[in-house]
């Protein structure tokens, strides 16, 4: 049923994607955002705010979607996993309402990955992205699981860690090969996720890329500010697929 849900959606966003005609500084904020959203200058974002107006969120969302719907269906294909969903434009898709009140909730909820490989996944996108909040925050269930400081500073450097998996470092590889180069997912990086992860689990980690790379839109807009000055704040998913925030530590 998760799965069946899911895909519905995709094709909701997919369909409320399409960005239209737009002047040049449009353009030019949503070619930086596809490439490194975290290189968008003041000067781009100002004059991006300037030419939307009332429209800035709902076209960052839209240049979202343009961006990161592709990424997923080119790396279920590589993995042998192609979705099909409709891509009609529908200019009656309220695009940010589904995806941040019905598809990130419902990814969230997917529990077929551990959760430790959910959290190192999830840093390894805040970091590749610089979401100053998302880089702070640490999931309470993966910390319970044998999350640990160590092992998330590892993220960084995974090749040579001797903290992580083998599983967990196939993960990654997927992970930036999503974000850096998804039209050119090499064959070992692909064949290595599925020797260690299921049809299911597979899934859920390219959908659990796509739910952490929604932070491209707040860094995009500079909303990204961290609750905390110094140290972490712990949080939970909850079982509608809700952010809780529980605890900070310095």
């Amino acid at each position: 049923m998760a799965a069946d849900e899911i895909d519905l959606l995709l094709g909701q966003l997919a369909s409320g994607s399409a960005l239209g005609q737009h002047p040049d500084a449009v353009v030019e904020f949503a070619e930086q955002f596809g490439i490194d959203v975290s290189m968008i200058t003041d000067e781009q974002r100002t004059a991006f705010v300037a030419a939307l107006g009332k429209q800035t969120y709902s076209t960052a969302v839209q240049i979202f979607m343009a961006d990161f719907l592709p990424r997923v269906r080119a790396g279920l294909t590589a993995l042998g996993l192609p979705v099909e969903w409709d891509q009609t434009p529908a200019a009656d898709v309220d695009a940010a309402a589904v995806l941040f009140t019905r598809f990130l909730p419902a990814v969230a909820r997917l529990r077929a990955l551990d959760p430790v490989t959910t959290e190192v996944v999830r840093l390894r996108g805040a970091r590749a992205h610089d979401c100053r909040l998302c880089k702070s925050l640490r999931e309470g269930t993966a910390l319970d699981a044998g999350g640990s400081e160590s092992l998330y500073d590892d993220v960084d450097s995974y090749e040579s860690s001797v903290l992580l998996t083998d599983a967990h470092k196939a993960a990654l590889r997927y992970t930036d090969a999503l974000i850096w180069s998804p039209t050119d997912i090499a064959p070992d990086i692909a064949a290595d996720v599925v020797r260690h992860f299921t049809p299911e689990q597979v899934r859920e980690l390219t959908l659990d890329v796509m739910r952490n790379a929604s932070n491209k839109i707040a860094v995009a807009l500079a909303a990204d500010a961290p609750h905390v000055e110094q140290g972490t704040e712990r949080y939970i998913i909850d079982a509608d697929g809700q952010t809780v925030f529980t605890s900070r530590s310095a």
